[in-house]
């Protein structure tokens, strides 16, 4: 049965963001919650983006800025975890 993991990011995005895109080989549902904190725009980061969008994962942040990511409230991010067999924070 696959798992459902939820990549929470607030601090090391790059690291969560290459560890979200390693994950999908185990063929797990991954979904990214974006919290707080500006996406920092680096060449690595806009690959794993566009790779993660490309694969169909869905990318939530608490941010209206970001167009191209789906806004979710804290308080309707921490009704969704709770749904997920596994969080990790980064």
């Amino acid at each position: 049965m696959r798992k459902r993991i939820a990549i929470v990011v607030s601090d090391r995005q790059s690291e969560a963001f290459r560890m979200s895109v390693g994950l999908t080989l185990v063929d797990d549902v991954i979904d990214i919650f974006i919290l707080n904190s500006e996406l920092e725009c680096n060449k690595q980061n806009k690959l794993n983006l566009e790779l993660m969008q490309e694969m169909d994962m869905k990318i939530y942040s608490n941010s209206l800025k970001y167009k191209n990511l789906k806004y979710l409230s804290l308080e309707s991010m921490a009704k969704v975890l709770v749904n997920y067999n596994h969080v990790l924070s980064y």
